[in-house]
């Protein structure tokens, strides 16, 4: 993020409109192969449309037509060489390069730790679970490693997906979603529980009785990584594999 970020800074300072295109995109390593060649928007320029295309393609950029096209349109709306701009090129390949190397030392370091994961004794009970792979087990024994809760409640508590009640004296007004919580554990959640709407066909009518019930479809979201929580804890709790009850089939 620091290297990303004095990318996006030098970028800022010399040409605003290219950095809005090239910030958000300094993930790919086809940008940033773009950028250690030519660093300058007078470089960018003078390489061209085809010269940019070709080394997108070739570095694996999807979308390399339509990244060339918005750097050229970028380029254009802008005439002037700010003060700097020679001093900020000799600056921009080295941190484009170290960003790279970067990206792959985070690759590996992934890959390490999901042969950590496979390993672990917990990894085959989250694993029978629908709608947690490799990723999504290693965040939760990353951030649950060390810590004891008394029930499912602070579990949900601490994941940040038990709704918290919004009330005034005595009148109790509504129940909204937490914003406190362990954030690493609750995306892991929620996007697990996104993605197996598609696939599990409990999951799916639980998810489809809350969108009933009037709740939004993030809340309807929220209501699923909650159910799915709980019946985490019993089974990390007992060491017991996910087992979908014959009612909820027969359902």
């Amino acid at each position: 993020n620091q290297v990303s970020n004095r990318i996006r800074g030098l970028f800022t300072q010399i040409h605003p409109e290219l950095e809005k295109v090239l910030g958000p995109r300094l993930e790919h390593d086809a940008i940033l192969e773009v950028l250690a060649t030519w660093p300058t928007p007078q470089a960018l320029r003078k390489a061209g449309r085809a010269r940019m295309d070709a080394k997108l393609k070739k570095h694996g950029a999807r979308r390399h037509a339509a990244w060339t096209e918005d750097i050229l349109t970028a380029l254009a709306k802008q005439s002037v060489i700010v003060t700097g701009t020679e001093a900020a090129g000799l600056v921009i390949p080295h941190l484009a390069r170290q960003l790279v190397s970067l990206h792959a030392q985070r690759a590996n370091v992934a890959s390490e730790v999901e042969k950590i994961v496979a390993t672990h004794p917990l990894y085959l009970v989250l694993r029978s679970m629908p709608g947690i792979g490799l990723r999504t087990a290693a965040v939760i024994i990353a951030e649950l490693a060390g810590k004891t809760f008394t029930s499912s409640a602070a579990l949900a508590s601490y994941a940040g997906l038990a709704p918290t009640t919004r009330q005034s004296g005595s009148s109790i007004k509504s129940e909204r979603v937490s914003h406190s919580g362990n954030k690493r554990l609750k995306r892991a959640l929620f996007l697990s529980a996104f993605a197996v709407i598609r696939t599990d066909p409990v999951s799916r009518a639980y998810y489809d009785r809350k969108r009933a019930q009037g709740k939004r479809h993030n809340q309807a979201i929220i209501a699923l990584a909650h159910r799915r929580l709980t019946v985490l804890y019993a089974m990390l709790r007992d060491g017991t594999l996910y087992d979908v009850p014959d009612t909820a089939l027969a359902a």
